[in-house]
């Protein structure tokens, strides 16, 4: 009977090949047995030899292997501690660098920070500036308002104790006047008698010198007027007395002129076209007044030529002026101008006189004993001839109303730090000659129409009541006087004129400031009610 019986080395480890991926197993070694008692104890005995060779080989082998092992093994561990090292050091490289990157960060931000705010305060600082001056200036331009504010209230109490003044001093003057007028309405018929004896008086006298003084009356006529007879002339004798003055005046300012002997057609028409350009605005005034003001006073002419050339100007350019708005803004202009140069008052008044009796108030009736013929009638109260032929009725009607407009406005026109010599006393006197002594005719209404259609408001605001029943007056007594006739064409023209007038007096137009009387430019200070 044969056995196997099979031995394993046995060890703490099994050795590893060098393949990692392989196991070696230990060798086995293998005994055949036999059943004879001698053989076994010989096998016994080869088999510890052998074992004892074997165990030798095989342990040299295990010893290599396991150095093998530990070497591979600790190399391996040495190359795992070098990476973890110089991992850790990039690790710790790149916390550093990171820390560093952080830091400057945090340095960049602080300094944008800090320009920031520094940006910040330079603009406050600049803001700071800004407003301060914008409020010195608005504290400095507060105070110049305050102070001129101040100065307004003062002046302003001061012109309102004068006005208050003024106006007692109107309110003393309208009851005085008002107490003469109810006196004056009393006498008024023996007035009327007394006006109309004294015309007659001075009619035979002064007669040929008004016919002489008329506007183109009869100079180049070939036939003198016959000898004026009793009461063709109607007017007030304070009237006449004050248009003879300002004839001598205008007459001696001629006679000098004439002794001159020179031609001055480029100054008047230097002053025509200063006159011609006046405009409804202030500014245009004051420039316009100044220049001829410096063309009286000039010494490179004459001042009584350059008087006499303005006046001719004035009163000839209103007849080519349509609106109100020209004619107001003209009458400014000679109010400035003879504030300055007084003279010249009287002879702007004395060409309008010339040019339109009515603005005396004077009315010249037709008599066959007085005037050879109509033509010579015509030339006597303002007609013009023209190549030898008399103007027809619209355009002497047109040009009567257009002087009556100049007079009119004159007599309102108020221009602030300048009197008006020719103001509205003077209106009001020439209103009370006009109804007390003139007629009731187409003229006569042309001219009355004009005069209060300029004149009316002025005359209102500073008269009131008083103008009211004047006004009454005209409407009860001139009204019903004036009479249509003579004619379709003037019959026409007397029933358009009574009723514009009695139109301005229902409808109280007089308590309305005219077209024209406000310019653009209010520097002047108007009349107010």
């Amino acid at each position: 009977m044969k056995l196997k019986l099979a031995l394993y080395l046995e060890d703490e480890e099994i050795p590893y090949s060098e393949d990692s991926s392989v196991w070696s197993a230990p060798p086995v070694v293998v005994f055949p047995c036999d059943d004879s008692e001698d053989g076994g104890v010989t096998l016994g005995m080869q088999c510890h030899q052998l074992m004892d060779k074997a165990g030798l080989a095989e342990g040299a082998v295990y010893e290599l292997t396991n150095e093998l092992r530990l070497s591979i093994t600790d190399a391996v561990r040495s190359k795992i501690s070098s990476l973890e090292i110089e991992l850790l050091n990039e690790n710790e490289q790149f916390c550093s660098v990171t820390t560093e990157i952080e830091k400057y960060t945090e340095l960049q931000q602080e300094r944008e920070t800090k320009l920031d705010l520094q940006y910040q305060r330079t603009i406050a600082q600049a803001l700071d500036n800004y407003l301060g001056s914008v409020q010195r200036d608005y504290e400095y331009i507060s105070q110049v308002e305050e102070r001129r504010i101040r100065d307004d209230i003062a002046q302003r109490k001061e012109k309102a104790i004068q006005e208050e003044k003024i106006r007692q001093d109107r309110i003393k003057a309208q009851e005085e006047a008002k107490l003469k007028f109810e006196m004056a309405e009393i006498a008024k018929v023996g007035a009327l008698e007394a006006e109309k004896k004294a015309a007659e008086e001075a009619a035979a006298k002064l007669a040929s010198e008004s016919l002489d003084t008329a506007p183109n009356a009869g100079k180049d006529s070939k036939e003198a007027p016959r000898p004026s007879v009793r009461n063709i002339i109607r007017a007030s004798e304070n009237a006449l007395e004050l248009e003879k003055r300002r004839q001598q005046i205008y007459e001696e300012l001629s006679t000098k002129n004439k002794a001159l002997n020179q031609d001055y057609h480029s100054l008047g028409k230097l002053i025509g076209r200063l006159i011609r350009t006046i405009s409804a605005t202030m500014e245009n005034i004051w420039t316009r007044a100044e220049e001829i003001v410096k063309l009286i006073n000039s010494p490179q002419y004459p001042q009584s030529i350059s008087i006499k050339l303005f006046a001719e100007k004035i009163v000839s350019n209103c007849t080519n002026q349509r609106s109100s708005n020209a004619i107001f803004a003209a009458s400014r202009v000679v109010v400035i101008v003879t504030s300055k140069i007084p003279l010249a008052m009287d002879i702007v008044i004395a060409e309008l006189n010339r040019a339109c009796t009515y603005t005396v108030p004077k009315h010249i009736s037709y008599s066959e004993e007085a005037f050879r013929t109509k033509d010579d009638y015509f030339k006597a109260i303002g007609y013009m001839e023209v190549d030898g032929k008399i103007e027809g009725l619209d355009e002497y009607v047109e040009r009567l109303s257009s002087y009556m407009k100049l007079y009119g406005a004159l007599v309102q026109a108020e221009v602030g730090g300048f009197h008006n010599l020719h103001g509205t006393k003077e209106g009001w006197a020439w209103l009370a000659r006009f109804l007390n002594t003139i007629p009731a005719n187409l003229f006569t209404a042309v001219a009355l129409d004009s005069f209060l259609g300029m004149a009316g408001y002025g005359m209102y605001c500073r008269y009131k009541n008083q103008f009211e029943k004047l006004l009454s007056t005209i409407a009860r007594d001139y009204l019903s006087a004036l009479q249509e006739g003579g004619g379709e064409s003037r019959s026409a023209k007397v029933s358009k004129v009574k009723m514009s007038i009695r139109n301005y007096i229902e409808s109280k137009q007089y308590m309305k400031e005219p077209e024209g009387l406000q310019l653009r430019s209010h520097l002047d200070s108007h009349v107010h009610c």
